[in-house]
């Protein structure tokens, strides 16, 4: 049985090479499953038309000027939120469970592959096809819709941080949440539940201020409700604090519950992580 520990020692940099050659593999294999493209590239932006022609008369709230908020404005920062555990969590968690399942990490832990770059190469793939896709659901908006996005600089330094920082934390959360599901074929009936879960409960489909509070508490405890706060703050007008849990955005705790998490998946990947099951 091989761990986490068990890669061949390999100079710092010759890892960091070996890493970003497979960010470049591991960004081909992606877009070369067609079925992995739709149902975790292009769902966001599939929920983002079908709510924002749904509800096209529907008034979301308004701005300091007085103008309506549509529900492409409003539903813009929930589709990239989920974005954001759709390509990291959810993308993360099946992909690894997949390979480990199929013989593929199993082949990797013969090879002088340093688990290291292995990891580069996975969390790189998330970075890459994740800022695509936001770009994708943020273009839709704008060219399809007639979404305003913010001219305010600080408003898109907030949303790069949120953005790297959730996307990070939601794959190292997914190689952790990979040694869950038993084989390949499990895994998705195993994640995908999780994550709509953590969607409907997180301000996702629904406005997070209209659900009772209980639950409310429940979602501040993952890392999704933090995620669509911090778009919603980059997107929606200033008034729109209010309806927030505390009455404001909440940046500090924001950035404090999602380092929280990080730290979380960081153990959880240390712990779980084998190249090879215990029980397989």
């Amino acid at each position: 049985m091989t761990a986490l520990t068990a890669s061949p020692a390999l100079p710092a940099g010759r890892t960091l090479r070996i890493g970003a050659s497979r960010i470049r593999y591991e960004v081909l294999a992606y877009f070369r499953q067609s079925d992995s493209v739709f149902f975790t590239f292009l769902f966001p932006v599939l929920m983002l038309t079908i709510f924002s022609v749904a509800f096209g008369e529907q008034e979301f709230g308004r701005d300091d000027a007085g103008n309506a908020i549509t529900a492409a404005e409003y539903y813009l920062p929930a589709m990239l939120a989920a974005g954001v555990l759709i390509s990291g969590l959810q993308n993360m968690s099946i992909d690894i469970a997949v390979e480990r399942s199929d013989g593929t990490l199993k082949r990797l832990a013969g090879t002088p592959l340093p688990v290291t770059s292995y990891f580069i190469g996975k969390i790189g793939q998330v970075v890459v096809t994740g800022l695509l896709q936001a770009a994708l659901i943020i273009a839709v908006a704008a060219l399809v819709f007639g979404v305003e996005l913010p001219d305010d600089p600080q408003r898109w330094t907030t949303f790069a941080w949120v953005f790297l920082f959730g996307v990070i934390t939601c794959a190292i959360l997914g190689i952790g949440l990979s040694a869950v599901p038993r084989t390949g074929k499990s895994a998705t009936a195993v994640i995908i539940p999780i994550v709509l879960v953590l969607q409907f409960i997180s301000g996702v489909y629904l406005q997070f201020s209209g659900l009772p509070e209980w639950l409310q508490n429940v979602a501040s405890a993952f890392p999704l409700k933090w995620l669509a706060q911090g778009m919603r703050y980059v997107f929606l007008p200033d008034g729109f604090d209010v309806l927030e849990q505390g009455g404001d955005w909440n940046l500090g705790g924001m950035a404090i519950a999602i380092a929280i998490w990080l730290v979380v998946g960081l153990v959880l990947a240390r712990l779980t992580f084998r190249w090879i099951r215990k029980d397989g």
